[in-house]
């Protein structure tokens, strides 16, 4: 599975041993399976508001009607103030 990567993974393990120590190793293993626990529940409730999000618009939609008049769905922009100089 790992193939020729096997080394590589030795000596980032080696490495990661020596800089922090025994003690500190499972205790940063933990904190990064929890990091990356998550990050895919995160990136799974994105993906699914996501989804959820554009099947609504889309069953949502209808077909609009002759003489009916047609509404933004996005609101107006507010105006600028801008300072002009009386000259």
């Amino acid at each position: 599975m790992l193939g020729g990567h096997i080394w590589e993974l030795v000596i980032v393990l080696v490495l990661a041993l020596v800089v922090f120590g025994p003690k500190r190793l499972p205790e940063i293993g933990g904190a990064m399976g929890k990091g990356i626990k998550e990050f895919k529940k995160g990136a799974t409730e994105l993906e699914s508001t996501w989804k959820d999000d554009t099947s609504s618009s889309t069953t949502a939609a209808r077909p609009i009607q002759p003489g009916e008049p047609v509404r933004s769905t996005q609101s107006e922009p507010e105006p600028v103030a801008r300072d002009r100089e009386v000259g």
